[in-house]
């Protein structure tokens, strides 16, 4: 795996949307109250890797991945592809990016044309991009199909007509028929049965190997991300406050919260069941972040710097980086005073 240069970096990004526009509001000639679903976002992917995002549902993970394959536009920063960014490639560029980063999304179902049969899905692809003479189509259909281990018959048949781990093994295929450099997969297997969940994700690191993929896997099972990933980037409230090789984040944590993501994952040896309190309190609205660490109303080491200033990642040795003003954060406890800890 070469870490020299990244495939893709993300500098600073943020994206914000329309929040509701409540009445009292237009009154006052108030602007609607935006939603900060990313806030000053930065990170690398590394040719070969796998990089995982974790987090709590509404982080921001799945939007970094729309912004990472231009289905949104950041507001602010930039995402850049080879060095490139990516928000003001021409058109011929952007179709060249856009056959070189493919998504596989969380739903295959609503991802699929139900009027169109897997042979059309597939062959779709192929046509947009010139992958190959129409003569060869059928051929490299047939190709896809078992790549991804599913019957030469599928080709003739509707999405319908499959179970949701065979539908989303017709979405890898899809997005192989590009033949593709980066792999962006938004919780691919979160809508499976657990026992098929296992057969999706070893079939995607199979063909990461032998196809010397990139990926970027969005998850919020820690099990299935600490099985496939390189490094990963754990996400809360629009930050990535921790950034760090995957074993050493579930072995030293460096920041409260990716510790507290670790305790509350399920156990099922009770003997090794945490009996520690994860984490405090709901999460903060985005539509009003506090000021300071967005984790220091919840974070039970808090003190008062953390409610004034924000954090930035920086270096915390072993290739990790975590956004938090502890100097040294393991799985140990940390001498800090308890204060302002909601009851």
């Amino acid at each position: 795996m070469n870490t020299s240069v990244p495939i893709i970096s993300v500098d600073g990004v943020t994206k914000r949307f329309a929040g509701p526009h409540s009445l009292m509001r237009r009154i006052a000639g108030k602007p609607p109250l935006a939603v900060h679903a990313l806030n000053n976002v930065s990170l690398e992917v590394y040719r070969g890797e796998t990089l995982g995002i974790v987090g709590e549902s509404g982080c921001g993970k799945s939007t970094l991945a729309r912004c990472l394959v231009r289905l949104l536009d950041p507001d602010e920063g930039a995402v850049r592809f080879e060095g490139k960014d990516i928000s003001h490639l021409k058109a011929g560029d952007r179709r060249g990016f856009n056959r070189r980063v493919q998504m596989i999304f969380q739903d295959p179902y609503s991802s699929l044309n139900p009027r169109m049969t897997v042979k059309q899905i597939i062959g779709e692809a192929l046509s947009v991009h010139k992958m190959r003479p129409s003569a060869d189509i059928p051929g490299r259909i047939a190709e896809l199909l078992e790549l991804v281990r599913l019957p030469q018959d599928a080709a003739g048949r509707y999405p319908h007509e499959f179970s949701g781990g065979q539908r989303q093994r017709i979405g890898i295929a899809r997005a192989l028929a590009v033949e593709p450099d980066v792999i962006v997969a938004d919780e691919l297997v979160s809508a499976l049965d657990v026992s098929v969940q296992a057969q999706v994700v070893n079939l995607l690191l199979q063909l990461q190997e032998r196809l010397h993929l990139t990926v970027i896997f969005v998850a919020h099972d820690l099990r299935l991300v600490r099985h496939i990933s390189h490094r990963v980037a754990v996400m809360y409230l629009g930050q990535v406050v921790e950034l760090s090789p995957a074993e050493a984040l579930f072995t030293t944590p460096r920041h409260p919260y990716s510790k507290a993501l670790l305790d509350a994952a399920p156990e099922l040896d009770p003997s090794r069941r945490s009996k520690v309190v994860a984490a405090r309190g709901e999460l903060p609205s985005p539509l009003n972040v506090p000021p300071g660490c967005p984790f220091a109303s919840r974070c039970p080491y808090v003190f008062e710097r953390c409610r004034v200033e924000r954090p930035v990642l920086t270096p915390r040795g072993g290739g990790q980086r975590a956004a938090c003003h502890l100097t040294e954060f393991g799985a140990h406890d940390v001498a800090i005073p308890l204060e302002g800890i909601p009851s």
